[in-house]
């Protein structure tokens, strides 16, 4: 999934990039340059598998025998290959990933301001949810996980690639499809399986909107998998822009469908909805996924592939790749398992709470947009880093090399780790400010911003452990291992769902959600050890000692660079209030703790962040 597009960047930039992120250890190892191997083998990794002759059936592959330092060509000279390089495709990834996050943003902020976060804010916000979670469930993460590592190996036959994509795209188009037309007729029986009770005063308007509202949303699910097929054919063809760009396409036609609901209505959803305002968001809502999937059409024909049908799916491999798929799809189970319990419950936990006479909602709505926000330094670092990397760890374990492999989670953890470990103690720190910015506008008032706030400091630390886990789990589908992935999620989803149950249990309706958060990062927390643990055995040498000795430098760094920008934000007068005392708060103790972070890293001899400080002074021209 790296952008691999000839011309694609400036080459002077991309020189000067390319030798500061191999100066923070992102870039491949040696013998990382291109060279191909067997696809389907394991090597040292696991047990061999059968290779794929394009041309007929699978025929039993000979070992190929370990290659060492001296055959590898891309020792002393790196062979940059039509990709434009690492460095390029990890910055247009993360420009359209921080462009789709912020316009995605703004998107909520609008959503909130129309909707508020209780009543009908949950009954949109549930059914919303479904199409993602029925896509995930049935067909997105095996996508990602088997068939797209498959897909890279075949592209490298351009016949086969393009045979490969069409049979794909077929199979995919067929069965969500038919899923999208049966979900539709189910859509009572979704709504009562995910959303639980909705809030009391709307609780039957409030079911019956959410019933309408997902049977308008339903459709997305065939086109998130029309969008995550020729996406992903794009990245293996070396056209990764696109993927990361058009995303911002669907915000902005939400985010107009948002502000049009807004200007035309005073009273937004305190008093329901009517048919005509259900028929506007939930229409909007799904012409942004429309919109989403039908722009990567002219970049897939720019790229010479032609789509057509094709049934011929007997001895294609695809039989195969459906074996190895079956513990993605029990991952995935597992997974939707966990988070509709936590969607029922903090659903409950609202109806609770608005009984008992709680200000502010305290439901899954604040869940949900706190979540948004904490999540958002994952997707713009995390997931534009290892995706770039992704397809190199594939070819490390093709072609016998696990020292490549290892070396790249291990600086992948470390590197990320530089901007999250911050992140997450800066949201820990100034969540009450950022939420008040954000989300105080329209009905929303200090009370709703408050109970985001204290969900969000719960959701905080556990951005460290969800990102590790995040890249951890991409060695395991690099080596085409979807059991170990599986094993963990049971883990994750068991520890969230338990503690979230007794958080909802124990702990006052008004707080529920927030322990509900805190579980959460207590789950992933479990998830990374048990990862780790797996990894370690999995691949020997495994460099812990270092990531895990980096990782304590950087959490000492960040707790006290967080606890010394909130230190600087307390002599603030109460001149100010609101919007424009947060807007300071945030621009002063932010400062402040990038300061102490950047001076606290190189104190502690952390090299990643000299690296990274290096970096962007290279990039600016200091």
């Amino acid at each position: 999934m790296t952008e691999r597009t000839p011309g694609g960047s400036d080459p002077d930039a991309e020189t000067v990039l390319l030798a500061r992120l191999d100066a923070l250890g992102v870039l491949d190892g040696p013998g990382m340059s291109g060279t191909s191997g067997t696809p389907g083998t394991l090597g040292a990794f696991g047990t061999p598998t059968a290779a794929r002759d394009p041309r007929g059936p699978e025929t039993p592959s000979r070992p190929r025998p370990a290659v060492g330092p001296a055959r590898l060509p891309g020792r002393h000279r790196r062979k940059r290959g039509p990709a434009g390089g690492v460095a390029g495709a990890g910055l247009m990834m993360a420009a359209g990933t921080i462009l789709s996050r912020a316009t995605g943003m703004l998107r909520t902020v609008l959503i909130v301001a129309a909707l508020g976060t209780a009543g009908a804010a949950d009954a949109y916000n549930v059914a919303n949810t479904i199409p993602n979670m029925l896509f995930t469930l049935l067909a997105g993460g095996a996508l990602n996980a088997v068939f797209v590592p498959r897909m890279i190996r075949a592209m490298r036959d351009e016949r086969e690639g393009e045979a490969y994509a069409n049979r794909l795209l077929t199979l995919t188009v067929l069965v969500l499809g038919t899923v999208t037309v049966v979900a539709m007729f189910a859509a009572p029986l979704l709504i009562r399986l995910t959303g639980g009770q909705l809030p009391t005063g709307t609780s039957g308007q409030g079911y019956e909107s959410a019933v309408t509202f997902a049977r308008y949303c339903l459709p997305q699910i065939f086109f998130y998998g029309v969008f995550t097929v020729v996406g992903q054919i794009l990245n293996a063809r070396g056209r990764f822009g696109s993927m990361m760009w058009t995303p911002v396409l669907n915000n902005v036609v939400v985010i107009a469908t948002f502000a049009l609901f807004i200007a035309f209505t005073r009273d937004g959803g305190a008093q329901g909805l009517s048919a005509e305002q259900t028929r506007l968001l939930g229409i909007g809502t799904t012409l942004g996924i429309v919109v989403q999937a039908a722009c990567l059409f002219p970049y897939l024909r720019a790229t010479g592939l032609r789509l057509r049908p094709r049934f011929d799916w007997r001895g294609s491999g695809l039989r195969q790749d459906a074996r190895l798929a079956r513990w993605t799809l029990l991952f995935a189970l597992v997974n939707q398992i966990g988070f509709t319990v936590v969607v029922n419950l903090s659903v409950a936990a609202g109806a609770a709470a608005e009984r008992a006479g709680a200000s502010g909602g305290s439901g899954y709505t604040p869940y949900g947009n706190a979540q948004t926000l904490w999540i958002l330094p994952q997707s713009v670092i995390t997931v534009s880093l290892v995706t770039a990397l992704f397809p190199r760890m594939c070819r490390a374990v093709s072609d016998h090399r696990p020292h490549d492999l290892r070396e790249q989670l291990s600086r992948s953890l470390r590197v990320s780790g530089v901007a999250i470990v911050p992140a997450a103690f800066a949201l820990l720190c100034f969540g009450p400010q950022l939420t008040e910015l954000l989300f105080r506008h329209g009905g929303t008032g200090h009370a709703d911003v408050t109970v985001m706030a204290q969900v969000l400091a719960g959701f905080s630390l556990g951005l460290i452990p969800f990102s590790a886990q995040y890249v951890l789990l991409r060695g395991f589908y690099a080596m085409e291992d979807t059991r170990t992935p599986f094993l963990a999620a049971v883990w994750i989803a068991a520890v969230n769902a338990g503690l979230s149950g007794l958080a909802y249990l124990v702990l006052p309706a008004r707080w529920a959600v927030v322990g509900m958060a805190v579980a959460y990062t207590l789950a992933y927390t479990v998830g990374l050890a048990v990862t780790a643990h797996r990894l370690r055995r999995r691949i020997k040498g495994a460099r812990g000692r270092i990531t895990a000795r980096t990782y304590g430098r950087l959490i000492i760094a960040g707790a006290v660079a967080g606890a010394a920008g909130l230190a600087a934000t307390r002599p603030l007068t109460a001149a100010l209030d609101g919007a424009d005392l947060a807007a300071l708060q945030l621009a002063l103790g932010g400062a402040v703790m990038a300061a102490a972070f950047v001076g606290l890293g190189r104190a502690l001899r952390i090299h990643e962040v000299t690296a990274a400080v290096g970096t962007a002074r290279t990039r600016l021209g200091w």
